[in-house]
């Protein structure tokens, strides 16, 4: 197994520890067991807690901003109102963009963290990015699609932090109803 490969499995493990458990849950010696290495490559891989968790943060940041590129990316060409529909099928979906517990755990670490904080802010204003440059060509203005990005963007948020959680059927039932909403062509 090479030492690039070893890491990632640190790190992917990482993010399914903080998923279940939260920040507490990232201990070394958790972490080796789960992966069945020792502590030793651990700390080959890292420079201590610190390092691990500078390089988890990289890492989830990464991976969140791929699959947003990878979205788009694929229905580059299709329209507007197909990319929204796509992505609305990803956000209700089993896939990268839509982790719903690891996105609570680092919100609700953001909390009392400035590194995590400033990490979820740049995934964030990312995210809203490209649904702002998504509605831009159906509205007539900067300011309009960025408000048009946000109402999906707090559906997600609110989703996810509601006791139980909204998912599956639901969240697709208030998803396609926003998507009802979206223009086919610019209206102004």
């Amino acid at each position: 197994m090479t030492m690039r490969t070893t890491r990632t499995r640190w790190l992917d493990e990482g993010l399914a520890v903080l998923a279940e458990d939260g920040p507490s849950g990232l201990r070394i010696d958790r972490l080796a067991a789960r992966l069945g290495v020792t502590k030793g490559s651990f700390h080959h891989h890292f420079a201590g807690a610190p390092g691990f968790k500078a390089a988890l943060l990289e890492h989830y940041e990464e991976r969140v901003r791929e699959a947003l590129t990878d979205a788009i990316a694929a229905r580059e060409g299709e329209g507007t109102h197909a990319t929204l529909a796509w992505l609305t099928e990803l956000a209700t979906g089993d896939h990268e963009l839509r982790r719903p517990r690891l996105d609570t755990a680092v919100r609700a670490w953001a909390q009392s963290d400035a590194e995590v904080r400033e990490t979820q802010a740049r995934i964030d204003a990312a995210a809203i990015e490209a649904l702002q440059a998504a509605w831009r060509p159906l509205v007539a203005s900067d300011a309009q699609a960025r408000a048009a990005a946000l109402v999906p963007y707090l559906v997600s948020l609110g989703a996810e932090v509601a006791v139980p959680p909204i998912e599956g059927d639901d969240l697709h039932a208030v998803y396609e109803l926003l998507l009802a909403f979206v223009p086919e062509t610019h209206g102004g």
